[in-house]
């Protein structure tokens, strides 16, 4: 297919950190993209919590799942507006790989964990996992990804206007990230496709860890309209609700995709976007929803917070996860000797606290949700032999 003006082209990459050898076979995001898959990251992701911690069930999604969705979509997008498919593909592997266990609630441990050093911020562990922590190659350390890639990534939510992570700071000086901008249009519809799945597959596994019913749906007047419309076609529909909930997400994560699409259309000529250039330079996500759309998901996030987020059994897991993790990274601040031999190398007798916290928020924020509890457990349990 052919891209638009607009899109990323990848004869235009501003290429990566280290030389690198040439591919005559894929695109340099075709190969960022294949990185990212075959990187130890991005498997854990399979054991990392979206809502459901891992022990809570089989069917609920992953950070794994959610990132595959994503990617799904921002294929989906990428391909009807003209933009660069395979960028955007890499941008959606990519911009969970910094998640820590148990999801939010693990982040607000190491944050409040991290406060005293730079914080914790999950984008920006992305980076440090894409640029430093992956040992794949003898040359350099990291996936040495295209600047595209990494810039998308870490700017999916939007341009940063301040830093405050050392990290960031230090890595900006070496491969200037344009922050203050906003991100291609590639990294935009990533980020807008993550809002998309998990919009419409917390709908789904909220419904199917029993946290509201059709009828509590129903209440949302566009969510009425879709049930009514599938009853109507389908009058005879198991009473279980399985298929109708199915049949919400397919409609309303189709709906969502062609209102992006239709707004994108209308912003592209409002604003005039020639070159991908002109998307970085706008006040503005150039890739967006609707005014009446955004209203919507207003009341969905309300809705699920409210009835799922919120609801007891989840603010209990979040609870314990937090502690969890915070005594875990407390007892490695108190004693680095705890931690494992490969980690512990990263420890020097004369190292800094910052450098100690750095070394122990690394080893935490990229442990899988079942390390965690094994991890604590071995530390915690006295019945536990090592």
């Amino acid at each position: 297919m052919e891209l638009a003006t607009y899109a990323t082209r990848p004869e235009d990459s501003r290429g990566r950190l280290y030389p690198d050898f040439p591919n005559i076979n894929r695109s340099p995001f075709q190969r960022d993209r294949d990185r990212l898959i075959h990187s130890a990251a991005f498997r854990r992701l399979d054991g990392k919590t979206q809502v459901f911690a891992y022990h809570e069930g089989k069917n609920y999604r992953t950070r794994l799942t959610h990132s595959i969705e994503v990617s799904q979509i921002t294929r989906t997008l990428c391909k009807s507006l003209g933009l660069n498919e395979e960028l955007g593909e890499a941008v959606a592997l990519a911009h969970d790989l910094g998640h820590s266990p148990f999801g939010h609630a693990g982040e607000r441990a190491l944050q409040n964990a991290m406060a005293k050093f730079g914080g914790f911020d999950h984008n920006i562990n992305s980076l440090r996992i894409m640029t430093r922590l992956e040992a794949h190659y003898p040359e350099f350390p990291g996936l040495n990804l295209t600047w595209e890639t990494i810039e998308a990534t870490v700017k999916h939510n939007g341009p940063i206007k301040k830093i405050n992570s050392p990290y960031l700071k230090e890595f900006n000086k070496t491969f200037d990230l344009d922050l203050k901008n906003f991100p291609s249009l590639e990294g935009q519809v990533g980020g807008i496709a993550d809002d998309i799945a998990y919009n419409n597959h917390d709908i789904d596994d909220g419904y199917r860890g029993g946290f509201f019913t059709i009828d509590q749906l129903r209440r949302l007047p566009f969510l009425d309209e879709i049930i009514t419309g599938f009853l109507k076609k389908y009058p005879d529909c198991d009473d279980k609700g399985e298929l109708i909930i199915y049949g919400i997400t397919r409609s309303l994560i189709s709906r969502m995709i062609f209102d992006v699409m239709e707004n994108t259309a209308q912003n592209l000529q409002k604003l005039n976007i020639k070159k991908a250039a002109d998307a970085r330079r706008q006040k503005q996500f150039v890739v967006d929803f609707s005014p009446k759309m955004k209203q919507e998901i207003k009341q969905l996030r309300a809705f699920l917070k409210e009835n799922f987020y919120t609801s007891t059994p989840v603010a209990r897991m979040d609870m314990k996860s937090q502690k969890l993790v915070e005594e875990l990274f407390a007892l490695f601040m108190n004693d680095p000797r705890l931690l494992p031999p490969e980690w512990r190398r990263k420890v020097s007798a004369g190292s800094t606290d910052a450098a100690v916290a750095e070394t122990v928020c690394d080893y935490i924020a990229n442990m899988t949700d079942a390390m965690a509890l094994e991890e604590h457990r071995r530390l915690f349990d006295p019945h536990f032999r090592f």
